[in-house]
């Protein structure tokens, strides 16, 4: 019997289904493991993987010269104007993710025993074992390669790499080719797209322990050898690559040992990064020893949070590296992958992110980093195209190779958000905060979304206060009028936090930014004493929606909160309590919840989490689906609910630490260890029904306020002494 949190998970046969499939992942390459022992697949992913599409309408739509005309209607009135502000170009999908194709094993024979199929969310190594046989994959963090090694008596099977994956498009020019070895198989599969001179083309290097292996197109056979060792490759390129200096790159790789050489290169990294966390709810051994599918049967189980507490970190690490998290992480199984499997980033991006700095995943933030400052070039052409403006305009949508804006329509608008920016930039604000740095690429950043409203920022209104004109909250509509609107609360607020943040970081420039941030409106309550989605009056709110784009104050900013702020935070509160859950999305759920839980809602929290918890959204893998009943495999709420589950222990701002701030009654009894501050400290958390012990160890020397059900007091922290905390549970 276990006697802590499991740190994986376990099925008792194969995956049938490529959603149940277990994931392994470096953030750059992606395996989704059957673990059959009859047909062993895995199917390989990369982040590069996206699918050509028609070049004409990737850029910004030029409308600069309309925006006045346009500022002009909205103000007077006309409700609809932004309906026609458009260049007339049909719907436009960023470049679809899909997968490589996928290395088969087929067996001459089917092994007698017990079967297991387990994926050790430390080392990120998937491990299927049916009597004698023994299947191990892993993708490698250290040497960026997915590598398998297959052992058991007398083995006989047939390689391939098969590119026949569901939703694949006619016309696709496959090559397939293989080559011996002098201790087994190179075997090679280029795939171009059609009409396109793009292509991509994977390499697995077989090596076999005894036996013979031989030719058989499109692949090799292995018979009587005793181990297989499997190390592959995909890489996206135009042209042709040279399969050769690819295979004895692989061939290097084993120059430097063994499989388990192999693995423990990259479990030093890996398992690193995901153990600074830990979260124990002193759930039942027995229930921690159930496999997942059986687990996920039992809602209400304290071993069920933990396992996917411990299972959401594993994945959003897995899935982070060279791009952050995609809307289906890493992985996919299918060619069509629902909204393009794309960083949607009105959303859904930063939910799946947000544990990143309070979890202590640099190597999130740093992946998500690198999406931001890769694409900025394109952020300003934005900025000139539609608003004729200096400075930087963030997409809702990109594929991961554009920044530009050019996913938008009537319905959608998504080409008028202004916000994107701030809310993109503040998961790197966020780390900044919690190192105690500055990097001088989120200085540069800021800068931009700050000349772009001082350029932007030029309409008034009766009050005096400037209008942001027009104005767009994700993705909702006012009751009484059109997409394209004014005043959204979310665009207040990320104005308002983008001309802070950027003259905290340029103090040269601080005056001009904060005197424009100061007039900006205040946020409007309405009628039925709620924050309104637009401060613009006369504007109705529509509350049955999945995004709550104008609760941005509250979460992830600071703006809104019940310390500092009460007044708009029970305005924040009562529009929480009118909010819909539309069509039951994920995102939708958890976004309440870190919400509620800013707000110390933990009733609400725990409701936001029944919803996902008994809603039927998590496949036997561990990773979730967009809406119940597992439809439409989809990383949001698998990502996001370690997030939800340190946001009711441990809140922090670079002034404030509040423990225990929205503890549901579920949450009994446990331990957090290892959660990070914005003010630079560590902190470890246990706690009961009664009474909960705080260790916090500072590397900055601080004073900080401390919120505790205990009450309000001053903490002095001094780095490198640790301070250890008594107070009430409730």
């Amino acid at each position: 019997m276990s006697t802590g949190p499991v740190h994986g998970t376990w099925e008792p046969r194969p995956a049938g289904r490529w959603e149940d499939a277990f994931l392994s992942g470096n953030g750059r390459h992606g395996a989704l493991v059957f673990g059959d022992s009859d047909d062993d697949r895995v199917i390989v992913t990369h982040h590069t993987l996206v699918r050509p599409g028609d070049d004409r309408y990737r850029r910004p739509p030029q409308l600069a010269a309309g925006l006045p005309a346009l500022q002009d209607r909205l103000l007077a009135g006309d409700l609809t104007a932004a309906e026609t502000f458009t260049d007339g170009r049909p719907l436009q999908w960023v470049r679809s993710f899909h997968p490589a194709f996928q290395t088969r094993l087929r067996h001459a024979t089917t092994p007698d025993g017990p079967y297991r199929r387990t994926v050790d969310f430390t080392t990120g190594e998937i491990t299927a074992v049916h009597g004698d046989r023994t299947s191990r994959v892993f993708v490698s963090r250290a040497d960026d390669v997915i590598i398998q090694r297959v052992t058991a008596p007398g083995l006989t099977l047939g390689l391939s790499l098969d590119p026949r994956l569901p939703g694949a498009p006619h016309g696709l020019g496959v090559g397939e080719g293989a080559v011996l070895t002098a201790d087994g198989a190179l075997l090679g599969l280029r795939v171009r797209y059609p009409g396109s001179d793009l292509a991509y083309t994977g390499v697995t290097l077989a090596v076999a322990e005894g036996g013979t292996t031989r030719l058989a197109p499109p692949g090799a056979r292995v018979e009587g050898a005793t181990a297989l060792l499997l190390l592959t490759r995909v890489r996206r390129h135009t042209g042709e690559l040279d399969l050769v200096a690819e295979g004895r790159a692989l061939r290097e790789l084993l120059d430097g040992g063994s499989y388990d050489d192999l693995l423990a290169r990259h479990t030093a990294e890996h398992r690193t990064a995901y153990t600074r966390v830990t979260l124990d709810l002193a759930a039942d051994p027995a229930e921690r020893a159930l496999p997942g599918s059986e687990l996920l049967e039992r809602p209400e189980s304290p071993a069920l949070l933990e396992r996917l507490f411990a299972a959401g970190r594993y994945h959003l690490l897995s899935a982070s590296g060279m791009f952050p998290p995609r809307l289906t992480g890493l992985w996919t199984g299918d060619w069509d992958t629902a909204w393009a499997g794309a960083f949607t980033n009105d959303a859904n991006l930063n939910l799946q992110t947000a544990s990143a700095a309070a979890g202590a995943l640099p190597e999130v933030t740093e992946a998500h980093a690198a999406l931001v400052h890769g694409r900025l070039a394109d952020w300003r052409d934005n900025a000139r195209a539609v608003f004729g403006a200096r400075g930087a305009v963030a997409p809702a949508h990109t594929d991961g190779e554009s920044g530009h804006a050019y996913h938008f329509s009537r319905e959608y608008p998504l080409h008028l958000w202004t916000a994107g920016a701030d809310w993109l930039l503040k998961p790197l604000v966020d780390h900044d905060e919690t190192y105690g740095t500055r990097d001088p690429r989120t200085a540069t950043a800021l800068a931009e979304v700050a000349l772009f409203y001082e350029d932007f920022l030029t309409r008034t209104g009766p009050d005096g206060n400037l209008v942001i004109v027009p104005s767009y909250s994700p993705e909702n509509r006012p009751a009484n009028g059109s997409w394209g609107a004014i005043d959204a609360a979310m665009d207040l607020s990320a104005a308002r936090h983008a001309l802070l943040t950027a003259a905290a970081y340029h103090p040269r420039h601080a005056d001009r930014w904060r005197a424009l941030a100061d007039r900006l409106p205040p946020h409007r309550i309405n009628a039925d004493g709620a924050l309104a989605e637009w401060a613009w009056p006369g504007l109705e709110d529509s509350y049955d929606h999945r995004h709550l784009s104008h609760l941005y104050g509250v979460w992830p900013l600071d703006e809104i909160n019940p310390y500092d702020t009460p007044g708009l935070a029970e305005a924040a509160h009562r529009a929480l309590e009118l909010r819909g859950a539309e069509n039951d999305s994920a995102h939708g759920h958890l976004h309440h919840a870190l919400v509620a839980a800013r707000l110390r809602d933990a009733d609400r929290v725990a409701h936001a989490l029944d919803q996902v918890l008994k809603g039927d959204f998590f496949h036997a893998s561990l990773m979730s689906a967009h809406y119940p009943r597992r439809d439409v495999y989809n990383a949001d709420a698998a990502h996001t609910l370690p997030a939800v589950l340190i946001e009711t222990l441990v809140q922090s701002t670079p002034g404030r630490l509040a423990l225990l701030p929205a503890l549901p009654d579920r949450l009994r009894a446990g331990e957090l260890r290892g959660v990070r501050t914005r003010f630079g400290a560590e902190i470890d958390l246990a706690w009961s029904r009664t009474r909960a012990t705080a260790v916090v160890r500072p590397s900055r020397t601080t004073r900080v306020e401390l919120r505790t059900p205990s009450g309000t007091e001053p903490l002095d922290l001094v780095a490198g002494e640790d301070r250890v905390l008594h107070l009430r549970t409730r």
